[in-house]
């Protein structure tokens, strides 16, 4: 599922469901709870943009700060 996301850069959880539902049977539950679990590491971001659909994107991890010796 993550690596979906990272390759499209977003997708709405209809379009998301419908692809990993081609390759097995998952739930809408299933998928929230690999969802909320994605977004708690940081790997994900989701947002509602609508009543009921929610758009997922990929989130690009920041360069570290750089810290000067004094």
């Amino acid at each position: 599922m993550f690596e979906i996301v990272k390759e499209k850069k977003h997708v709405t959880d209809d379009e998301l469901l419908g692809i990993i539902s081609k390759g097995g049977g998952y739930s809408i539950h299933e998928l929230n709870k690999a969802l909320l679990d994605l977004e708690i590491l940081g790997m994900i971001s989701v947002r509602w943009v609508a009543k009921e659909k929610r758009r997922i994107e990929f989130v690009e991890a920041a360069p570290a700060p750089v810290r000067y010796a004094e």
